[in-house]
């Protein structure tokens, strides 16, 4: 084992999300009952998975924790902006994913996280229309005000370090523009000028984030952080990017499943996925703008698992469809179904149905932890720009399509990297093949 470049994590961890909603409240929530002994984090890998470090007679399974140091639950400080003005107490209450029973124990805690006021267009997100908004002049205005929190949060909290979070809606599609962009310089023209059509409210706080000294995790499928210019300002600023989209529900599935028909070596003829949800992301998802940008992340997954080109006989023409249908009495509880057509033997047709009815919170509140807690390793180990070691995480892999990058989006594949970085920014090798 060679000696570990990572600096120790020290003091507290300042974690501000974007958007007080059913997601970043269920995170909270489980956070400080864990941290009260009243409930267990189950489903996330920072607290539970255990990592082989050695082989042979050196080999050991250790926790995390064990072989980098990372920050505890107790060391979070939460924070938050949100359109809408409650707190998160009334937030967690109102989203309906949680028993009262398994709030009320830290209500204390929840009602001290009042929102600030959120950077908000209402063109990215008709549906929403909260009043807890800043008044700005001009885009470059909206990310000198977020600095201004961040520098205010850390203050007043004394926290050492910070990680952005976006758990918010998913904005309208923004098609990635190389005149605005490609470059920093030209970003933050853009931005000056109010370009209103290329610069989504969370660029700001991506930006915002960066140039204070925080990593920026993009937890929903918005054009934010893939443009070359955030990766620029990354580089600048030394600080680590994730994104995008949490991995929760049916692409989570699709992600498992779709290698069982690859390692098998079955034909593909069609996969067709559906889903209905309430909660507020089924409401801003039902605006078509909005969705196209969800559809775009849904649809990538699956085409870099089983690739026409590597295998023509079983994946040259296949069909692939992704609907989301807002349906408000399930609320938080969406549901996925699977239609897949599969063919084996001389061509003879199968089918798989896969029906995952699932919380969408309580899947994504363990991930939120996780990548929280693995950006401010990476940023403590010196890593930055894109953090592809996350992917396993996230729906839509962040990579450098300007080279044809293809993103790695094969589950267990994800799994490896993740595995690997975690031992490297520990001291040891990085030793297991991604296959």
């Amino acid at each position: 084992m060679s000696k570990s470049a990572t600096k120790p994590a020290e003091g507290k961890l300042g974690v501000l999300v974007v958007g007080l909603g059913a997601v970043t409240t269920t995170f909270m929530t489980g956070v400080l009952m864990a941290r009260k002994g009243l409930a267990k984090p189950v489903g996330s890998m920072t607290q539970y998975d255990k990592i082989r470090v050695g082989k042979g007679n050196d080999k050991k399974y250790l926790m995390y924790k064990d072989v980098v140091s990372m920050a505890s639950l107790d060391d979070i400080v939460f924070g938050a902006w949100d359109v809408y003005p409650a707190n998160a107490y009334e937030s967690a209450i109102n989203a309906e994913v949680l028993k009262e029973k398994d709030i009320n124990p830290v209500k204390d805690e929840l009602e001290a996280i009042k929102p600030m006021t959120a950077a908000f267009d209402r063109n990215y997100a008709k549906r929403l229309d909260g009043d807890n908004v800043k008044t700005v002049k001009d885009r470059w205005d909206m990310v000198e005000q977020l600095r201004e929190d961040i520098r205010s949060f850390k203050a007043n909290t004394g926290v050492n370090r910070c990680v952005v979070l976006w758990a918010a809606s998913t904005e309208v599609y923004v098609p990635v523009n190389e005149k605005v962009h490609y470059k920093l310089a030209d970003l933050e023209a853009a931005m000056k000028a109010d370009d209103k059509e290329n610069i989504a409210p969370s660029m700001c706080y991506a930006y915002a984030a960066l140039a204070e000294g925080c990593p920026f995790i993009m937890g929903a499928p918005n054009t934010t952080v893939d443009i070359p210019a955030m990766w620029e300002l990354a580089e600048k600023t030394g600080m680590p990017i994730a994104g995008k989209d949490f991995k929760t529900g049916q692409t989570l599935v699709k992600s498992g499943f779709a290698p069982i028909i690859g390692t098998r070596m079955l034909g593909l003829s069609g996969w067709f996925s559906t889903n209905i949800l309430g909660n507020r992301d089924g409401l801003v998802l039902d605006e078509p703008a909005n969705f196209r940008t969800k559809e775009v992340s849904k649809l990538s997954t699956l085409e870099s698992i089983l690739v026409p080109e590597e295998q023509p006989d079983l994946y040259s023409n296949y069909y692939h469809k992704v609907r989301i249908n807002y349906y408000p009495p399930r609320n938080d509880n969406k549901e996925g179904w699977d239609n897949i057509d599969i063919f084996g033997w001389m061509g003879y047709p199968m089918q798989i149905k896969i029906n995952f009815l699932c919380r969408d919170s309580i899947l994504a509140a363990p991930l939120c932890l996780d990548l929280v807690l693995l950006s401010d390793l990476a940023a403590r180990a010196g890593r930055h720009g894109i953090q592809r070691f996350l992917s396993f995480f996230l729906k839509s892999p962040m990579h450098d399509y300007t080279v044809d990058e293809v993103p790695v989006n094969h589950l267990f594949q994800q799994y490896t990297m993740l595995k690997n970085a975690i031992r490297e920014m520990g001291g040891y090798e990085a030793d297991e093949e991604i296959d």
